[in-house]
């Protein structure tokens, strides 16, 4: 049976990676399983965060099949468990316990060692599969779900959003039921047997109850920049998932409030201007995270984001590839498990660049290492 090393930007690009070797032993190192873990608290993409917690409930659902340090059966015939590192087999020399990419490296290698002659560890980090090459480990690249780029960053509001009327309906009409919701609570004070009820609470998706709960909060006090910041996200992560640019202008409504109160949270200052810019607003999308960039010049995020400004709202591709460049070599000497995913995604948005510049009769001089790489 053939023998996969997932890595961490692979599952991340893709969760559906999990189930994409059939007849394979899928294997999943602990570290991994930390690195998505961290996610949970990181203010990173939001859907990297989705992402991250959708492995992790694929995994919960395996689970219920048996130990997955064990290994359980996977429905096309294969097999998955998570290997952690052993700590009594010493490391190849080169290799750091304390680099995560080395500790995954190290299950690798070990796995290999314990006699298994048909491993490959699947990754998109450059770095990580020159240094398996050179343990003679055999790697390959695992290619984006269909989509990538444009459905992971700026580039969505140039996309038409395909979801079923009625699914968008009934969003309505909770979010309906949400406003209506906080307008009763806001007379809780004068009828102090009031409450919300249990049944409805539960009814509400994770989203719908931040926003709720966020909501009440700014009711009696309209300066809370947590909960002014809980809303702004709410709006955000509702646009996201139904598209309405109704979500997206409240959003900006209270990420200004929020920043006016907290300017130096650049992450609700890059937030907000991916809403700005969904709305059609390229040039106040464009200043902020240029103020953001002023501030922190090495924001990954926002070099990306500025670069696809330029591109998609202003047709600069001369600054747009600048930006992107700077975006890929930041992500490339970063340390977080998403910023190989964002290395990956970035190059991708190069190539496309190129070629809309080439279709607009301006060629760009663009190193190859800034497109994505090819690998065997």
């Amino acid at each position: 049976m053939r023998t996969v090393v997932l890595d961490t930007n692979v599952l991340l690009a893709d969760p559906e990676s999990l189930l994409s070797y059939p007849d394979a032993e899928v294997i999943i190192p602990e570290t991994v399983l930390g690195e998505i873990d961290k996610l949970k608290t990181s203010r990173v993409d939001p859907d990297l965060r989705f992402r991250g917690r959708e492995v992790s409930r694929m995994l919960f659902e395996l689970s219920e099949g048996g130990s997955l340090v064990d290994g359980v059966d996977l429905a096309d015939g294969g097999r998955l468990r998570i290997v952690p590192l052993d700590s009594d087999m010493g490391l190849p020399e080169g290799l750091s316990a304390r680099n995560a990419d080395d500790r995954i490296l190290a299950v690798a290698y070990g796995v290999c060692a314990a006699g298994c002659e048909d491993l490959t560890l699947v990754t998109n980090d450059l770095n990580m599969l020159l240094k398996a090459q050179t343990f003679g480990i055999k790697v390959e690249r695992r290619a984006d779900a269909e989509g990538g780029f444009a459905r992971r960053y700026i580039i969505r509001p140039f996309q038409r959003y395909k979801i079923p009327i009625g699914i968008l309906a009934i969003a309505i009409a909770v979010f309906a039921g949400v406003l209506a919701l906080s307008f009763y609570t806001s007379n809780l004070t004068t009828n102090p047997g009031s409450s919300i009820p249990d049944e409805f609470r539960d009814s509400l998706t994770a989203t719908y109850k931040n926003l709720l709960d966020g909501l009440l909060t700014l009711e009696s006090n309209p300066d809370d920049t947590t909960a002014l910041l809980q809303v702004a996200n709410a709006y955000f992560d509702l646009y996201q998932a139904s598209g309405s640019v109704g979500f997206a202008q409240k959003g900006i409504e209270y990420y200004t409030r929020y920043t006016e109160a907290v300017p130096d949270d650049l992450e609700a200052r890059v937030d907000m201007a991916i809403l700005l810019f969904y709305t059609g607003s390229t040039d106040r999308a464009i200043q902020e995270v240029t103020a953001v960039l002023e501030l922190d010049p090495s924001h990954i995020q926002a070099n990306l984001n500025l670069g696809v400004f330029y591109w998609q709202g202003r047709g600069d591709y001369e600054n747009a590839a600048r930006q992107i460049t700077t975006a890929i070599d930041l992500a490339d000497a970063g340390t977080e498990p998403h910023d190989a995913v964002i290395a990956s995604d970035a190059r991708a948005a190069m190539q496309q660049l190129k070629a809309d510049a080439e279709k607009a009769g301006i060629t760009l001089d663009i190193d190859p290492k800034y497109l994505p790489q090819e690998t065997t």
